[in-house]
């Protein structure tokens, strides 16, 4: 089993670096950080999509990395991503603090944390990122909780799923 998620994760590694894609994936890795009592969230999606869907959903012309890019799009970006994710720890929703982002080739990392979190024994993650915009987007989500590694994906059919730890 380990093997096959190495295998995984080496194989969606390349393909995340690549300009041109034929397929829509974002990923979602959440660590559970006992002494932090938070849950600390990166978000990787490609730049060309987010970019694509923000313009459309709120009437804006981006343009990430030049010289026009929008001063205000952390405005946009954290609206979207508080529309477009949940998170519920043990059965509570639970609100999170969009922290930033950072361009890295062609990706955009959103940073997100979750505080005042004393525990989790079942998380449970709604993601509908970019699902209106790219009917065959797929969302991987990835957790890293009390040391165990899990991993869902979740597409425009399926669009949550549980982790229990």
């Amino acid at each position: 089993m380990k093997l096959k998620k190495t295998f995984l994760i080496l194989l969606l590694i390349p393909l995340l670096s690549f300009k041109v894609h034929k397929f829509y994936l974002s990923l979602t890795q959440i660590n559970y950080k006992k002494e932090a009592k938070s849950l600390q969230i990166i978000t990787n999606v490609f730049m060309d999509d987010i970019e694509l869907a923000l313009n459309k959903d709120y009437n804006i012309d981006l343009q990430l990395t030049t010289k026009k890019e929008l001063k205000n799009n952390d405005v946009y970006f954290e609206k979207y991503l508080k529309d477009k994710l949940e998170f519920k720890v043990d059965g509570n929703i639970k609100p999170f603090n969009y922290l930033g982002k950072e361009y890295e080739a062609d990706l955009v990392l959103f940073y997100i944390e979750i505080p005042n979190i004393a525990s989790v024994k079942k998380l449970e993650v709604s993601n509908k990122i970019l699902i209106r915009h790219f009917p065959d987007q797929k969302n991987l989500v990835k957790t890293k909780i009390n040391n165990i590694n899990k991993s869902i994906i979740l597409n425009k059919n399926e669009t949550s799923g549980t982790f229990n730890h």
